[in-house]
């Protein structure tokens, strides 16, 4: 049994000691090495991950927001050289936090924590515990961290260098972040890529006809051409009749 674990820092030098440490401990795996937060969030999406040392002194999305955006995390080691984090670093959590520069057997210190942790909350000890199903995302907007649940999302709409999110109600939350990033924290079985620029909610599909999809009477979000083959294939798996 392994604690599966991604390294996560915008320093060339500090993810390299990192990820030597993750290596040269025997009961962590390594299993990917990432120069920003949205390349943990592809990682996350895509594979099970049981603990995370995270830089916080990122760009664009540091590594408490990041934490704040995961309603369902695994556990987390931060890693900085700002001991003023701190407070706000256990404030969501954290196993431990390590001031820069560390040596071995303080990372050590920090990853025995986590294994603890895990021995004593294993119910199949054959296996760790399996990344819990998401319901709700936080994002930043207007200076505050917004919830947002995802059933109440229709389709999301990227503009540039930041994304609308557009709820049921009609009202739509606006952030800075790239489309890419936040299709890493949804649900594969309820949101998909058709476009672009639209990410939209599979539940509030009302029709389709030719490469169009409304989402109400007068709303639809056109197939781009690189995603019809995915869409195709959705709806030869969810609808009768299909050809």
């Amino acid at each position: 049994m392994k604690i599966r674990c991604i390294a996560v820092d915008d320093e060339p030098l500090a993810l390299a000691q990192i990820g030597s440490y993750i290596q040269k401990t025997p009961f962590l795996e390594l299993v990917a090495m990432c120069k920003n937060a949205d390349e943990a969030l592809d990682v996350l999406r895509k594979e099970e991950i049981n603990l995370v040392f995270l830089d916080i002194d990122m760009p664009e999305i540091n590594g408490i927001e990041l934490v704040k955006s995961l309603l369902h995390k695994p556990q987390i080691v931060f890693t900085t050289a700002y001991s003023e984090y701190a407070y706000e670093g256990f404030q969501v959590d954290a196993v431990d936090y390590l001031l820069k520069p560390f040596d071995y057997a303080t990372f050590l210190k920090a990853a025995n924590k986590s294994k603890v942790w895990f021995e004593a909350n294993l119910t199949d000890k054959t296996e760790l515990p399996k990344k819990p199903e998401r319901k709700e995302i936080y994002v930043k907007s207007d200076y505050k961290v917004v919830r947002v649940s995802l059933a109440d999302i229709k389709y999301i709409e990227s503009a540039n260098e930041y994304i609308k999110i557009h709820l049921d109600s009609g009202e739509m939350v606006v952030t800075f972040m790239r489309l890419k990033a936040l299709a890493a924290l949804l649900p594969e079985s309820d949101f998909m890529q058709i476009h672009r620029s639209f990410i939209i909610n599979l539940n509030k599909i009302k029709a389709v006809d030719k490469n169009r999809i409304f989402l109400d009477k007068k709303l639809y979000i056109p197939v781009g051409e690189q995603y019809k083959t995915a869409f195709d294939e959705y709806l030869r798996n969810n609808f009768l009749n299909f050809n």
